[in-house]
């Protein structure tokens, strides 16, 4: 493929996007190129030793002009293939895990660009605890800080926790609460002069100017915000989740969605439907932001990609990447032939089957760039890229599969994982990055002189620090949420009116 623009219907050459790239890891030895920490050149068996492998490498992807840092995280292990969690004990995959969140204030203070985004769910913790410490990293980053919010699918998961298992839908109807109490806190308890710092009067803050947040539902809570406004008042809000109930939760709250699948094809229709529902909601569908998961393999040329393939082969898991995807889908493969050739109805009905939108259409796609899903194939893919696409070649090469999927499935960036750490980083940076800019898809790398922008202006530019006036959050804000308040309990007692009736009607 060349760089040519794509043409619109109209016959006039569309405008290209510029890219949006964060890295993707996990605080784990093993994310999604499982067994590579017995690779001499990877470091991630050394990520929770050592601090300096946190800054060293904020500085690299600062100096390569990455937008964001993207960390993920899970509670509990992976215990669904081979009916144990011993497979991912022994091949280390996502075992052990620690605490993201712990290392951001550590790569803020070595950096002035890069921006931060953390999985944190909404299943366990109260909203006011997760408010307060969002709140203070949007303050110690000077706006550099955004949420990956989840909801949390794994069973191990609420055994870890000591909480019960909540289904899937309830947990994103749970999660929408979740979001618009802490809208209430982030945009509607302090004013913007509220904090006044006099040290001639003695007065720190303003007390008429700081509301009492009161919420009265799943959750309850009465307080005022304990932390006066960050930067970005609410960071910048990503969302992983494409079954129907992620889809509409995230074209509600989310300002960035995370996808994966491995072909541009398999993500299309997911896009497309993620757009038209955040139009329905009143928002800007372009607003809503597409990072598609990928873990590419980048060479000088086209024959030293392979050479990286073929080395990173020798310390693949495949077990480990079965152990990941066994446990995401509900499926234990050890039971099937390995010739078996899996469908989407292998996948188990109820709450896996509306979870697993992603490895459904996995499942469903056949074409030229994925080969069949037999359980063999199926433990080659996963042990480099998980569920995501693993585009290889030279930066030309790669180049044209990024512009691939832009063309195809209309995303807006790329959460990028690494098979070895920091070198697959560095080959983003050294090699790949300046074909992108070359191509004019990657904006200039910021250097000390350059202005710090929050994470919400970098996506959507210079100014726009805060919620978007078509975003759902907007209307918590301090000036506007006594009548937000009240239309809400007004709407509610409406609802509640119609549904007695109903019920009445039904029983006479």
């Amino acid at each position: 493929m060349t760089s040519t623009e794509p043409i619109a219907p109209n016959g006039v050459p569309k405008p290209k996007k510029q890219l949006l790239l964060n890295a993707f890891d996990m605080f784990t030895p093993s994310h999604l190129a499982f067994g590579q920490w017995r690779n001499p050149t990877d470091q991630s068996k050394d990520k929770r030793r050592d601090l300096g492998y946190w800054t060293e490498l904020a500085k690299t992807l600062e100096k390569g002009g990455f937008l964001g840092y993207f960390l993920a995280d899970t509670f509990g292990p992976y215990d669904v293939y081979k009916g144990s969690s011993e497979p991912a004990f022994r091949t280390g995959a996502q075992w052990p895990m620690a605490d993201p969140v712990i290392p951001i204030s550590a790569m803020a203070s070595v950096t002035r660009h890069l921006n931060f985004a953390v999985t944190t769910s909404t299943s366990y913790e109260q909203p006011y605890v997760v408010a307060k410490r969002f709140s203070t990293l949007d303050h110690l980053t000077g706006g550099r800080f955004g949420w990956n919010i989840v909801t949390s699918w794994k069973p191990a998961a609420s055994k870890a926790v000591g909480l019960p298992y909540v289904d899937h839908d309830t947990r994103y109807e749970n999660a929408d609460e979740y979001l618009r109490i802490l809208y209430k806190l982030w945009e509607g308890s302090w004013a913007d002069d509220a904090l006044i710092e006099d040290r001639e009067k003695g007065i720190y803050a303003d007390p008429s100017k700081i509301r009492t947040i009161n919420h009265d539902g799943r959750f309850t809570l009465s307080a005022p915000f304990i932390l006066d406004p960050s930067p970005q008042r609410t960071p910048l809000l990503f969302q992983a989740g494409t079954s129907a109930a992620g889809i509409k939760f995230g074209s509600t709250h989310a300002e960035a969605i995370f996808v994966a699948g491995l072909s541009p094809h398999v993500v299309a229709p997911r896009v497309k439907e993620i757009r038209a529902q955040a139009a329905a909601a009143g928002r800007d569908p372009q607003s809503v932001k597409i990072f598609a998961m990928v873990t590419p393999i980048i060479g000088i040329d086209e024959a030293d990609a392979e050479r990286k393939h073929e080395e990173a082969l020798k310390y693949a898991s495949e077990e480990g990447g079965l152990a990941q995807w066994c446990a995401a889908t509900g499926v234990d493969v050890s039971k099937l032939d390995l010739d078996y050739l899996l469908t989407e109805k292998d996948l188990p009905a109820g709450q896996w089957q509306k979870l697993q939108q992603t490895t459904a259409y996995n499942l469903q796609y056949s074409g030229d760039d994925v080969p069949p899903l037999t359980v063999r194939n199926l433990g080659k893919l996963v042990a480099i890229g998980g569920t995501g696409a693993m585009p290889k070649g030279s930066p030309s090469q790669v180049a044209d599969i990024f512009e691939q999927w832009v063309d195809i499935a209309d995303v807006d960036g790329f959460n990028i994982a690494y098979v070895v750490t920091p070198g697959s980083f560095e080959d983003v940076a050294n090699l790949l990055a300046p074909e992108l800019r070359r191509r004019g898809l990657l904006e200039d790398i910021k250097g000390d002189g350059d202005e710090v922008l929050t994470y919400r202006e970098r996506v959507y530019g210079k100014g726009v620090k805060r919620l978007r006036d078509d975003h759902p959050g907007h209307k918590y804000k301090y000036e506007t949420y006594e009548k937000t308040v009240a239309d809400e309990e007004e709407a509610a007692a409406k609802k509640k009116k119609k549904e007695k009736e109903e019920a009445g009607s039904v029983q006479a």
